[in-house]
C-alpha cells in the first residue's frame, strides 16, 4: 500500500524549491555554524496541505517570467529533474540520525537502514509490477545499462554471442555493445523508420539461435518517441531471447509492468524521476532466471551482481520518487463526469499548447518523432534556416538543450536525428523541450512567445530564408567553394 503523502499544488512545490536554492545561495558565506541555524530555523522543507497557511512561501508568481534576479526558466526535464522537495522530506533523517550502513547486523543503526532500504526496494518493484528481490541498486540507469548489456553477454558467451539493439539508444548502451563486440560478440545495429520507431518484422529476421539479448529503449531521450516494448517482449518470450529495456525516460510517465510485457531486465534512473542524483535500479527477472556476471568485485550486494555499500539516503530517496510518481500517474479527479488521469493530461496540454502555437506562428517547423507514439512531455522540433545554438543562446532566460546531456559537447548533429533521416541542416536546428511535473502554464506561455520572437528575428537575418521566401528552391542550388 502506498504512503500518504499530502495532496499540495504543484506551485507550492516549485516556490519552495525556489525559495531553497535561493536562501542556500545567500548564506553560502556564513560560517558553519551560522548556517546550520539558519538552516533549521528558515530553510527547513516542511511540506504542508493546501489547506494550511503555515508555509512562508507565496504561491504568486510575477506575470513578467522569469524576473531579473531569477535563474532561467527550466524546460529540460529530459536532462534531469528537480529534486522533489517531498523526496527530499523522507531523505533527511538518513543524512543525520539515521546512518547507520545498512550492511551492519550486530546493531539498531544497521537494522533500521536496512528495514529503509527493503521499503525502497519495494517502492521501486511497485511502479514495474516487479517482486522486490528482483530490485538491484545501482549508481544510475549508465550503471544499470552496462550491467544489464554486458553483464549477460559474458555470462552467456560460451552458449551464445549474438546482441540486437537500435541506433537510436543511448550512448551508454551503443559503447557498451562497442566494448562487447572488441571482445569478440556480434552485434546488429537496428535502424529504425522516419519516425523513430523500429520494424518489429525487421527485428523477428534479425534474431538468429545463437540471439542471447534484445535492448531496446522505452522512451528515446531526444525525441520522445515509445518503442512497442509489449510487441518486442511477446517476440523474445517467443524466440527465448533475453530482453532489456532502457526504462530511465519512461519509468514513472508511463505505465509498465515487467510480466505483462515480458521485460526481462530493465535500466531506472532516480534523478529523473524527481528523485536524487547518484542512484538507479536494475530489474533483473528470477523467474525464469536471468544470470548476469557482475562487473565489479566486493563484498556481494545485491545478490552479488553490484558489490558496494547501498547508499541509503540516495536509495529511499528514489524509493519515495517511484511512490509519488507511482501516485501522480493514478491520481484522478472528476470534471463534469469524466475521469482526468492528472499528471499525465496535464503535460499533454502543455506540450500541445506549445507546440500548436509554436507551428501555428512560425511556418516550417518540424516535430521531429513520431506524432502518436511519442511521450508529450519531450518536444523536439526543428526550425528550418535557424542555427540551434543560435536558438539556445537568444532564448537564454529558458534552460533547453539540442539534444541528449551526454552528448551536448559534440558540433556533430544528433544520431538520433540522423538514424531517423533528418537533414543535416534541420538536425542542427532542433531544440528539445522538457516539460514536467513543476511546469506552470505560465512558463509555457513566456517560452512560446520568446521563441516564436526569436526565430522571426534569426530568420530575417538568414539569407537563406530570403531566398525561400523569394520561392527559390535551396536544393536546386550548385554550391561552389572558393
Amino acid at each position: 500500500m502506498l504512503c500518504q503523502f499530502p495532496r499540495i499544488s504543484r506551485q507550492l512545490i516549485k516556490d519552495v524549491a525556489r525559495s531553497f536554492s535561493r536562501n542556500s545561495q545567500t548564506t553560502s558565506s556564513s560560517t558553519m555554524h551560522n548556517h546550520n541555524e539558519s538552516s533549521s530555523s528558515n530553510n527547513r522543507l516542511s511540506v504542508q496541505t493546501q489547506s494550511s497557511q503555515t508555509h512562508t512561501v507565496s504561491a504568486t508568481q510575477s506575470k513578467e517570467m522569469p524576473p531579473k534576479d531569477m535563474r532561467p526558466l527550466y524546460l529540460d526535464t529530459q536532462a534531469t529533474t528537480p529534486l522533489d522537495p517531498r523526496v527530499l522530506d523522507v531523505m533527511m533523517p538518513y543524512m543525520l540520525s539515521q546512518f547507520g550502513n545498512p550492511h551492519s547486523r550486530t546493531h539498531a543503526y544497521g537494522w533500521e537502514s536496512e528495514a529503509a532500504v527493503e521499503k525502497a526496494r519495494k517502492q521501486v518493484a511497485n511502479i514495474i509490477g516487479a517482486d522486490p528481490k528482483e530490485i538491484i541498486f545501482t549508481s544510475g540507469a549508465t550503471e544499470s545499462n552496462n550491467i544489464a548489456v554486458k553483464g549477460v553477454a559474458r555470462f552467456y558467451k560460451g552458449k551464445k554471442n549474438h546482441i540486437i539493439t537500435t541506433q537510436t539508444e543511448h550512448k551508454c548502451v551503443l559503447d557498451s555493445c562497442r566494448a562487447l563486440e572488441a571482445e569478440g560478440f556480434d552485434v546488429t545495429y537496428l535502424g529504425v523508420q522516419n519516425n523513430g520507431l523500429i520494424d518489429v518484422k525487421e527485428l523477428e529476421k534479425s534474431i538468429r539461435p545463437e540471439t542471447v539479448l534484445v535492448s531496446v529503449m522505452a522512451i528515446n531521450n531526444e525525441i520522445g518517441v515509445k518503442q512497442p516494448i509489449t510487441e518486442i517482449g511477446a517476440l523474445c518470450k517467443a524466440k527465448k531471447v533475453f530482453f532489456h529495456t532502457d526504462a530511465a525516460q519512461a519509468v514513472g510517465k508511463i505505465p509498465l509492468h515487467v510480466n505483462e510485457m515480458n521485460i526481462d531486465l530493465m535500466s531506472i534512473s532516480g534523478h529523473k524521476i524527481y528523485g536524487p542524483k547518484g542512484i538507479g535500479a536494475l530489474f533483473v527477472r528470477r523467474r525464469p532466471r536471468v544470470r548476469i556476471e557482475p562487473l565489479q568485485s566486493g563484498g556481494g550486494q545485491e545478490r552479488g551482481m553490484r558489490s558496494g555499500t547501498v547508499p541509503t539516503p540516495l536509495v529511499v530517496g528514489i524509493g519515495a520518487a517511484c511512490e509519488l510518481a507511482q501516485e501522480e500517474m493514478e491520481a484522478s479527479f472528476l470534471i463534469y463526469f469524466f475521469v482526468v488521469k492528472y499528471d499525465s493530461k496535464r503535460i499533454k496540454s502543455l506540450s500541445n499548447r506549445l507546440v500548436h502555437s509554436i507551428m501555428e506562428a512560425c511556418p516550417k517547423v518540424i516535430r521531429n518523432g513520431d506524432p502518436e507514439n511519442t511521450y508529450p512531455g519531450c518536444v523536439n522540433l526543428s526550425f528550418a534556416y535557424v542555427e540551434g545554438e543560435s536558438l539556445l543562446m537568444a532564448l537564454k532566460d529558458v534552460a533547453l538543450s539540442s539534444g541528449s546531456a551526454c552528448t551536448s559537447a559534440s558540433l556533430e548533429p544528433s544520431y538520433v536525428l540522423r538514424a531517423i533521416g533528418t537533414d543535416e541542416d534541420l538536425a542542427h536546428s532542433s531544440i528539445r523541450f522538457g516539460i514536467g511535473r513543476f511546469t506552470t502554464d505560465e512558463e509555457i506561455d513566456f517560452t512560446i512567445k520568446k521563441c516564436i520572437s526569436h526565430v522571426k528575428k534569426l530568420r530575417e537575418m538568414s539569407p537563406l530564408w530570403e531566398m525561400v521566401q523569394e520561392g527559390i528552391d535551396l536544393k536546386s542550388i550548385k554550391w561552389t567553394q572558393h
